[in-house]
């Protein structure tokens, strides 16, 4: 869907969803699926898929089982390996898409530009690349991981050769032969790393601190039993389950010492049976507890950092120089290429400062670089303003696809009770915001995410966790879809004649 050559100046539709990925998808299946058609989602991008059309660096893949990491209403019996690349979970959201005649709804190249709460006319006034819009419901869906993250080093302005992060892979940038640079060592890192090494002449691994790195385990899924979750697709929900059980069971390790001591155990015998040089290993060891940063699997990147054209650097890069990197220790290591793979802006969210709620107050200037929502989902000031992959809905242990869909219901109950109660506009109440977010505080508070030892992604600009569930999923989801009308209060009813013609 595009918007029309000529066409009104502000166009009037019920919701605006803002990204098309996971979350976008899958609310607007659900809407469609309620019989809902008034919404339209705007991409900026020119195609969906969100993270997983953007990140397209060599051996992106899930670090969740996809059997678990899709949709519980779209399962697909046709994932080739356990831990699906990149590329398939692409084209199952287009799939989906296209399956539930999503693409209709969609606006491309329609980047968010401003959005502002119209108290006179109960509506979100929504600005875009691609034009305006006023809506009833504004649905930000354009998730954490969506906005990459790239240091400030001096001199990088100067430096000669191609510079890209992993989530924006330069695939036209020859590696084969080059000196790279990698600077950060998470999750994309941990995945590229093996399939560039062999490659490259010479790769330079800058790591500030060390993952705990667990077996991955991957292997593709037999013929015969894709053919098997096909003709009984009883069979693939069955195994569903159970996989979702067993991550289930992950999360202790999170919350118990005891448990996590094992688990250390088992990472650390991991690295001694994949890296044989002591003080590679050494410098490759954690001096935090394991999962107080993400856990990452892999079982090539460890074997990858032995490989003689590698060096693990772990002193502090001072300056970039044309042809060069220059670390603490006075040392200029030559290189051609320099890829980021230093994440994203999880708890900065970039649209913040362009919502502006109740009295113009910005999400930003409300959040007060500490995003916090109620239930993950709505915010106090922001009228029909709803999240998805909001304020502390991440995980440490499964799957974010099961949050997405919790909180998706929890938003199509408020959406119906405001409708019951006659409500223009809802939002929840500030006491209920604050008891919520202080439950969270408290449950989080004695969590290895907080006490871990390390400095993560998971903790926000004031050292607030703004990031992660403290439970596991189960809970989260009767949680969230047990919707509390008192939490919930109306906004001021705009007069009769303000919204008359106006979004139905």
């Amino acid at each position: 869907m595009q918007p029309s050559v000529g066409g009104p100046a502000t166009r009037a539709v019920r919701l605006v969803i803002v990204g098309g990925g996971f979350s976008g998808i899958g609310m607007a299946v659900r809407l469609r699926q309620q019989g809902i058609d008034d919404f339209v989602i705007l991409e900026r991008a020119r195609e969906l898929g969100g993270t997983w059309r953007d990140n397209s660096y060599p051996g992106c893949a899930c670090d969740v089982q996809s059997a678990l990491y899709s949709f519980s209403f779209a399962p697909n019996p046709d994932w080739s390996r356990s831990f699906s690349p990149q590329g398939e979970i692409w084209s199952y959201l287009r799939r989906c898409a296209t399956a539930h005649d999503i693409d209709r709804h969609v606006v491309y190249d329609a980047e968010l530009t401003g959005a502002v709460w119209d108290a006179r006319h109960g509506e979100w006034q929504i600005e875009s690349a691609a034009g305006r819009w006023r809506a009833r419901a504004l649905i930000l869906a354009n998730g954490p991981l969506s906005d990459p993250v790239r240091p400030s080093l001096a001199g990088i302005e100067r430096f000669a050769g191609p510079i890209f992060h992993s989530a924006q892979w330069a695939h036209d940038v020859p590696l084969g032969g080059a000196r790279v640079a990698v600077i950060g060592t998470g999750a994309s890192a941990i995945q590229f790393v093996p399939r560039i090494q062999p490659a490259v002449a010479r790769l330079h691994l800058f790591q500030r601190t060390p993952p705990w790195i667990m077996p991955r385990n991957d292997h593709a899924i037999p013929a015969w039993r894709r053919a098997l979750y096909r003709r009984w697709p009883l069979t693939q929900r069955v195994g569903r389950a159970a996989l979702y059980a067993q991550r289930e069971m992950m999360f202790f390790p999170f919350r118990h010492r005891g448990a996590a001591r094992a688990v250390e155990w088992l990472a650390k015998r991991h690295l001694m049976t994949q890296v044989a040089d002591p003080e590679l290993r050494r410098r490759l060891t954690p001096q935090y507890h394991i999962g107080c940063k993400r856990i990452l699997l892999s079982d090539d990147y460890l074997p990858a950092m032995s490989s003689p054209n590698v060096e693990l650097v772990t002193d502090r890069i001072v300056e970039v120089r044309s042809t060069a990197i220059v670390t603490a220790d006075g040392r200029a290591r030559d290189v051609g290429v320099i890829v980021f793979a230093t994440g994203f802006r999880a708890t900065d969210p970039p649209l913040a400062p362009l919502i502006r709620g109740r009295g113009g107050v910005s999400l930003a200037d409300s959040w007060e670089a500490s995003p916090a929502a109620y239930m993950g989902t709505t915010t106090s000031g922001f009228p029909n303003l709803f999240f998805l992959l909001g304020p502390n809905t991440g995980l440490g242990h499964s799957s974010v696809v099961l949050m997405i869909e919790a909180q998706i219901e929890h938003i199509l109950q408020v959406l119906a009770m405001a409708e019951r109660r006659g409500d223009v506009a809802i939002e929840p109440s500030a006491e209920a915001q604050e008891r919520y977010v202080r439950w969270l505080d408290d449950r989080l508070a004695p969590t290895v995410w907080n006490r871990g030892g390390c400095k993560s992604w998971y903790l926000d600009a004031t050292g607030r966790n703004s990031a992660l569930w403290p439970y596991r999923v189960g809970r989260f989801s009767r949680v969230v879809k047990r919707v509390r009308r008192a939490d919930y209060v109306a906004v001021d009813r705009p007069p009769l004649a303000a919204v008359q013609g106006r979004v139905p």
